[in-house]
């Protein structure tokens, strides 16, 4: 047992399913306290868009910490307000930002706002799909389709009604005349990698307006560019008659916002802008100088290096790779889009095989027990791709 393993075993909780203990990280590349090297095709459960010390986050973090790393938002500060602008301007041009720390945040936070813009009209419960995941708050676990998250902390909040994912009709037979709000994931991430199609996306939004009901989007994994567009379902709904007009009333961001630093956000449409004010919502820490400085960089790269061309491209080669190795050790699909794929198994194997591919020099991520999630770097290279597979490959063969 390392020095570091013993502080953990002796002072932190135990609420995570720990391995190796990682020391340093170079691009997509990291290593652990005995020298071993991993490509890193975890990214920090989808975090670390640009890889590791990435010279200009690096370089960022220090100019801005040297300034001021904290404010509180009693104040305005300038690195929150220049990303705010970027971040609506990629959602239209209109509606606002409230920032967080976290995905859980960003989803209370919408939760909140459909619960406070239906309360005047007695309206207060929330359809959401069946193996979603939408964080461990006490709001997260209850909107989650997932009973595994619930046990042990009944009861729950009420107001939650789950259906089937990719189900229109369920949703539509789910709605009462308390219904405020539909909330969905672009691509189920925890869930197993699963993408709505561009139907039930359609679907749910000419619903919704047709009912008077809010739809809300938990974006927090699958957006930022992640797929190759900004959000999820804009790559889903590519080619798709009548999606140049779809907009959710209200959206949550976190992971590869802050390439690995500590920042969340809320989008919030025009028409639901003035429904949170003060006193009714808010947060000491969230959209510190420093934490919107580190958001400004990831935009920066995205828009200079063009990573949201290359994740696409580097997915559909990380797709072509996988795809032939169904059948093998139980493998029975490859899905999902640019950077967040998952293969998935008929047993439940997954902390398994990711143990198999870790050992192998390959970091990947279980999403639930029967898939494995791949989430490279936006940044990741082709070679890295083709290597990443040949451990896969080799992982298979052993």
């Amino acid at each position: 047992m390392s020095h570091t393993t013993d502080l953990y075993t002796k002072y932190v909780l135990n609420t995570a399913r720990r391995s190796l203990t990682l020391v340093r990280g170079e691009g997509r590349r990291i290593w652990d306290d005995a020298g071993k090297c991993y490509l890193d095709f975890g990214g920090g459960i989808a975090v670390n868009c640009l890889g590791h010390a990435y010279p200009a986050m690096v370089k960022a973090l220090a100019e801005q910490a040297a300034r001021i790393i904290h404010t509180s938002n009693l104040y305005f500060n300038d690195p929150a307000g220049r990303l705010a602008e970027r971040l609506v301007k990629h959602l239209g041009g209109s509606g606002k930002i409230f920032f967080t720390n976290s995905g859980a945040e960003s989803n209370e936070c919408i939760l909140k706002l459909a619960r406070r813009a239906g309360h005047a009209t007695g309206r207060f419960e929330i359809i959401t799909a069946l193996n979603s995941f939408h964080g461990r708050t006490f709001g997260g676990i209850a909107a989650s389709g997932q009973d595994k998250l619930k046990s042990g902390f009944e009861p729950m909040l009420p107001g939650f009604t789950h259906v089937p994912y990719n189900d229109l009709a369920a949703v539509e037979a789910a709605i009462t005349p308390r219904t405020i709000a539909v909330l969905i994931e672009g691509i189920q991430g925890e869930g197993g990698i699963c993408p709505a199609t561009p139907e039930y996306l359609l679907g749910l939004r000419a619903l919704t307006k047709a009912r008077g009901i809010m739809l809300l989007i938990d974006a927090v994994q699958c957006g930022h560019f992640r797929t190759g567009r900004y959000q999820s379902y804009q790559r889903i709904l590519e080619g798709t008659a009548g999606a140049e007009g779809f907009q959710p009333d209200a959206l949550s961001m976190a992971k590869s916002l802050g390439g690995g630093f500590p920042i969340g956000a809320a989008w919030i449409s025009e028409e639901y802008e003035n429904v949170l004010g003060p006193g009714t919502h808010n947060t000491t820490y969230g959209g510190s100088p420093l934490a919107s400085a580190a958001a400004n960089v990831v935009l920066d790269a995205i828009e200079t290096e063009k990573l949201d061309a290359n994740i696409r491209a580097r997915g559909d080669e990380l797709l072509a790779g996988l795809k032939p190795m169904i059948g093998k050790s139980g493998m029975v699909a490859v899905r999902g889009l640019g950077g967040l794929i998952g293969m998935a198994f008929e047993q439940e194997v997954a902390s398994d095989m990711v143990k198999k591919f870790s050992d192998a020099g390959l970091l990947t991520i279980a999403a639930g027990t029967k898939v494995v999630r791949f989430l490279p770097a936006l940044n990741v290279t082709s070679s890295e791709i083709e290597e990443g597979l040949g451990i896969v490959r080799g992982a298979f063969n052993a």
